[in-house]
C-alpha cells in the first residue's frame, strides 16, 4: 500500500498537546504494532492485511518525532513518553488486552510496557531490536547523530545517505519504490531536523537496561521472535542470548536483516499468525 494511501486511512488525535496518527484496521482480537527507528507505522502496511484478514484487529501508529505524527523542535524525546502515547491511544480505543509486536525502536516501548502493566499483553513478538543495550551495535551513522555532530547530521540528511543506511542493514533488496517511501515517512514534516532528538532512546535503552531486560525476561505470556541474523545492528549475535534467557520462547529466524516485515512481509504473517494461532 502506497504511504499516501496507508496515511489517508488512519486518523489523529491529540495527545499531550501533539498531533499523533494512528490507523485501526479490521475487528475482533487486538493486535497492537509498533514500529521502529527511524521511519514510521507504514513498514507494518504488508502485514496488516493478513491480520485483519484473520479477524484481528489492528492498531499501529506513528510515534512522536516520527511519521505523520508531530515533530516538535527542542523536544525530549523518551521512549517513556512513546508508551503514554499507545497507553492513551489503548484507552481511546477502549483497548484493554492486546498482543503487541514490536520492531526496533518499538521493542523498547513494548518493554516499558510491559514493565507498567504486563497482564495488559496477551502475547509479545519482537522482531529485530535492542532488547540488550550492550548488544546494540550502532552503525555509523546513528553513533554520529548519537554524537555532538548528531543537529549537523540531521541537518545534512538525505534521501542518498538514508539509502544508504538502508543497504547497510539490509540483506536483501526492497526496491527503489518502497524506499522512496520509506524516506519520504521520515522526511515528513521536517522529521530530518528531530532525528538526532529522537536517537536519544539510545541513552534510555542504559539508564533502564536492568528494568527493561527484566520484564522482557520475567514476561509469563507467551513470547516469539521473528530475527534477521543478517542485521548487523542487533542480529544473529543476540540470537544466543536470547535462546539462553528465554528458553521457551518461540524463535524463527529469517534469511534477512533489520526489517524482516519489508524484507520478507510474507513470511513475516505467516510465523505471526501461526504464533496468534490464526496460522
Amino acid at each position: 500500500m502506497p504511504l499516501d494511501e496507508w496515511t489517508a486511512g488512519g486518523s489523529t488525535t491529540t495527545i499531550g498537546g501533539h498531533s499523533i496518527f494512528y490507523r485501526a484496521d479490521g475487528g475482533g482480537t487486538p493486535v497492537t504494532l509498533l514500529h521502529g527507528f527511524p521511519t514510521s507505522s507504514h513498514d507494518w502496511a504488508p502485514i496488516v492485511p493478513a491480520l485483519v484478514g484473520a479477524g484481528f484487529r489492528v492498531l499501529t501508529l506513528d510515534f512522536l518525532g516520527l511519521g505523520a505524527s508531530d515533530k516538535p523542535r527542542d523536544h525530549r524525546y523518551r521512549v517513556t513518553e512513546q508508551a503514554d502515547v499507545v497507553e492513551h491511544l489503548w484507552r481511546e480505543l477502549a483497548i484493554e488486552r492486546t498482543a503487541l509486536v514490536a520492531h526496533d525502536y518499538g521493542v523498547s516501548v513494548a518493554q516499558e510496557l510491559l514493565a507498567r502493566d504486563a497482564a495488559r499483553v496477551t502475547s509479545m513478538t519482537w522482531l529485530n531490536g535492542g532488547v540488550y543495550p550492550d548488544l546494540h551495535r550502532p552503525i555509523l551513522v546513528q553513533r554520529l547523530l548519537h554524537s555532538r555532530l548528531g543537529p549537523l547530521m540531521s541537518r545534512f540528511s538525505s534521501e542518498r545517505t538514508f539509502r544508504m543506511a538502508m543497504s547497510a542493514i539490509m540483506s536483501r533488496d526492497v526496491g527503489e519504490h518502497d524506499l522512496h517511501e520509506m524516506w519520504r515517512s521520515v522526511a515528513h514534516n521536517g522529521g530530518t531536523r528531530v532525528q538526532h532528538q529522537v536517537l536519544r532512546y539510545i541513552d534510555d535503552r542504559r539508564s533502564n537496561a536492568e528494568r527493561w531486560r527484566t520484564a522482557m525476561e520475567t514476561y509469563s505470556g507467551p513470547t516469539q521472535f521473528i530475527w534477521g541474523p543478517h542485521d548487523p545492528i542487533s542480529g544473529g549475535h543476540v540470537l544466543p542470548r536470547l535462546r539462553e534467557r528465554l528458553p521457551a520462547a518461540d524463535f524463527t529466524v529469517l534469511d534477512v536483516g533489520h526489517y524482516p516485515q519489508i524484507e520478507d512481509p510474507q513470511a513475516v504473517a505467516s510465523a505471526l499468525l501461526q504464533f496468534l494461532g490464526h496460522g
